[in-house]
């Protein structure tokens, strides 16, 4: 189902968020290494999330065009 799909995005863009400001908060620190560890999980959630997005979108204008 669409909401399904949609929670998993809110999920997913919910754990982006909190791996950029800890890759920020490394970086600040000077801890390079750790900092780009999080960029890299930040971008795995955000392209995880998308993909869920994309779906959700696909399921609601697919149900959308079956009531027409």
């Amino acid at each position: 189902m669409a909401h399904e799909s949609h929670r998993k995005a809110a999920e997913h863009h919910e754990h982006a968020a909190k791996a950029h400001h800890a890759a920020a908060d490394h970086h600040e620190q000077g801890n390079h290494e750790e900092g780009h560890r999080h960029s890299q999980t930040a971008h795995e959630h955000s392209t995880t999330a998308h993909g869920h997005s994309k779906a959700a979108h696909e399921k609601s204008t697919g149900a959308a065009a079956a009531v027409k």
